[in-house]
């Protein structure tokens, strides 16, 4: 594929700085064409990011004869719907995280795309943001010595949208994102150490909902086991206290610790026998400009993007999996 022409269906929050701006940033990539089931909201879009075309409809998208690449950045309930029809259109996939809203979903997808033969390329940036890449070559350099364990850690209070019973966020109603704030936020963490230890092949989690503010789980803890023989465990709490804000992931090994956070771009710490270092990495402005480079690269066929249809229907089923007790019974 020599140039890479974007559509993108769901030209909302997460494409205004995050990604949609970075497309154009890319040699032989440019943006097309966007879609909003909104029409006024889609051409307000279009007009103020300088593309050429908008629609109301993704069928009319899909089926633009321009448009080459699809990147699907609508809630994940419509993320499988989107893909297989994209593929089957013979249109290159790009679709937001999670990959879908569970296991079952995603190997739907990864069926299409294996029939068809068309990519499908998940939005797990933190594979290729530099402050996440220094923390993987920190550990390939032996800095902290073999790793042997994980420690994950997450709390914040409820947001203010939370409170709203009559108009909640869909990220905490489970039919439209597979879960709650755990399925949107501990996916990045839970793919990243995919990327640096390898799949999880065993994994025992808990779920709950303590404060009842909506139907999701807001509670959730986990322990489980890599193929590297790496051990770890999680908690992710999101009805805590206003004055509790943790969001840390530390890495032991056997001769140092490396700790970091997955969202504050605070410094990286490394801890090892008789030394400190800190390493400062910036928020970039379009978080997904580097991991789009790379779905460019495998597009043109300069090389593979590091997140991939596979490791991301592996995130979805540890999820699955650390949310079974929640969500099984009612089934």
């Amino acid at each position: 594929m020599e140039n890479i022409k974007w559509g993108i269906i769901g030209c909302g929050d997460v494409t205004e700085v995050k990604s949609g701006p970075a497309f154009k940033q890319i040699k032989n990539s440019e943006l097309i064409a966007v879609m909003r089931r909104n029409g006024e909201l889609a051409q307000d879009y279009a007009q103020r990011h300088h593309v050429p075309k908008w629609y109301d409809q993704a069928d009319d998208l899909i089926n633009d004869p321009e448009v080459n690449t699809i990147y699907i950045a609508t809630p994940p309930d419509t993320h499988a719907l989107y893909a297989i029809k994209a593929m089957k259109a013979g249109k290159a996939v790009y679709v937001e995280k999670p990959m879908a809203r569970n296991y079952e979903e995603c190997r739907e997808m990864i069926r299409v795309s294996e029939e068809t033969g068309i990519p499908l390329i998940t939005a797990y940036y933190r594979r290729s943001l530099p402050m996440f890449l220094k923390v993987k070559e920190l550990i390939d350099a032996d800095e902290i010595g073999k790793p042997l364990l994980v420690n994950i850690r997450f709390y914040r209070s409820p947001a203010p949208e939370d409170l709203q019973k009559e108009n909640l966020p869909w990220r905490v109603i489970p039919e439209i994102s597979g879960g709650g704030y755990f399925v949107d936020l501990a996916s990045h963490t839970l793919d990243f150490l995919d990327y640096l230890f390898g799949s999880i092949t065993e994994v025992q989690g808990f779920a709950l909902n303590r404060a009842g503010l909506y139907p999701a789980e807001d509670t959730v803890t986990a322990t489980f086991r890599f193929e590297s023989d790496v051990i770890g465990n999680g908690a992710w709490c999101f009805c805590a206290s206003n004055n509790v804000d943790v969001d840390y992931v530390e890495i032991v090994g056997e001769k140092g610790r490396l700790r970091f956070s997955m969202f504050k771009f605070s410094p990286i710490i490394l801890k090892a026998p008789g030394e400190e270092r800190e390493f400062y990495y910036e928020k970039p402005t379009h978080v997904q400009l580097h991991h789009l480079r790379t779905v460019v690269d495998q597009l043109q066929g300069k090389g593979p993007c590091p997140s991939s249809m596979y490791s991301a229907s592996r995130t979805n089923r540890v999820i699955d999996q650390i949310l079974s007790n929640y969500y099984s019974p009612k089934k």
